[in-house]
């Protein structure tokens, strides 16, 4: 079989995201730890940037974001899968993976760079330059750290206002998911799905190790804290089953509608101000932000970037939807109009989207 190399980092979101796959798919992998030398002698000559995590085969090939990496794997390795047989688990699913990958990165930067942002900084000189002394630790720290620890601003959380509400809204998500995890160990059954994997990503790195944040979670939330837990061990690799008749339980209903209320009027005006972008700028390749647009969070108005890529991802989710037909649409319907999801089934798509690096271009 196959063994594969993860370049990544434990402080990194996208890292855990992949380690929690690989582990409960029992892919054998060996991890590196992105040191600046690995940086430099093998992650920017594979990929042509910086950006963790890679996973590079024992055949040279090199995979990158993780959304396409374990897209590739589950192709390559087959069943146990991480995506349920039924629809509309399959589509609860896709739209768990955009909003850990898209929306809860704001709380996740939030709380790393606000509540954290010493430990982060040490965190970034360590996985550096490992064998350095903390003096040289700490100032290669605060040069590595600095694009990353503007994030949180750029996404959003840049007045005390909107950090206190970003604030509110992940302590009430924390809540409603602990409310599940007290009686269901995955979100679908027994099982990980895309779903937990996805939320796994900033619960995890950002929020479970960061200590300020890692505080809160064990004192607020305990039951996510075992759900953490649970994807970091492994004790039951490839097991579990997923729930009967393609459920998806009532206690994950106030997850969704709080990603339908939150996150899907930014995808809307995402997909307007990119089609605006597209006409403005033919024949050109699409940055990674196409300038800001208003948000509300909690009743508070902010600013923040507009990320063409999230509407990458915001395509898988709909795609799911789509393939859906007869009595497995007519159930997912009633389901999005349960959770207050008639904004993502009537969403209005951008032109199709491929992705290209960190950023995605127009199909075709």
């Amino acid at each position: 079989m196959t063994r594969y190399t993860l370049y990544g980092a434990p402080i990194s979101f996208f890292t855990g995201k992949v380690r929690a796959y690989l582990d409960w798919k029992g892919i054998p992998y060996e991890e590196v730890l992105s040191t600046a030398e690995i940086y430099r002698n093998v992650v920017v000559p594979r990929v042509g940037f910086p950006v963790i995590p890679i996973v590079v085969t024992d055949a040279g090939e090199t995979l990158q974001d993780s959304t396409d990496i374990i897209d590739t794997l589950e192709l390559r390795h087959g069943a146990p899968s991480i995506t349920p047989p039924g629809g509309l688990q399959r589509l609860f699913a896709a739209l768990m993976e955009l909003y850990g990958d898209e929306w809860l990165v704001i709380p996740a930067m939030h709380y790393r760079w606000h509540h954290n942002r010493d430990w982060a900084m040490r965190a970034f000189g360590e996985l550096s330059l490992p064998d350095a002394s903390p003096d040289e630790q700490w100032a290669i720290g605060v040069r590595r750290a600095g694009p990353f620890s503007q994030a949180a601003v750029l996404l959003g959380a840049a007045t005390p206002q909107m950090q206190a509400a970003v604030e509110r809204s992940y302590e009430a998500l924390l809540a409603e998911l602990n409310a599940h995890f007290q009686v269901m160990p995955y979100t679908l059954g027994t099982r990980p799905s895309m779903a937990d994997i996805g939320l796994y990503g900033p619960l995890y790195a950002h929020q479970y190790r960061d200590p300020a944040s890692g505080e809160l979670m064990r004192r607020i939330a305990p039951n996510v804290v075992r759900w953490i837990q649970r994807l970091e061990t492994q004790d039951a690799p490839r097991g579990g089953d997923f729930l009967d008749g393609d459920e998806v339980p009532a206690t994950l209903d106030p997850i969704v509608r709080r990603q339908m209320r939150e996150q899907m009027s930014v995808l809307a005006d995402s997909a307007q101000r990119l089609c605006e972008w597209l006409a403005d700028h033919p024949q050109t390749e699409v940055p990674r932000m196409i300038g800001q647009h208003a948000f509300e969070l909690e009743g508070v108005r902010g600013e923040r970037v507009i990320r063409p890529y999230s509407l990458w991802m915001l395509q898988r989710a709909r795609d799911a939807y789509r393939a859906l037909e007869g009595t497995d649409r007519e159930r997912a319907d009633a389901w999005l109009d349960r959770v207050g999801g008639g904004s993502f089934r009537d969403f209005q798509d951008p032109p199709r989207l491929v992705r290209r690096g960190l950023t995605v271009a127009p199909a075709g």
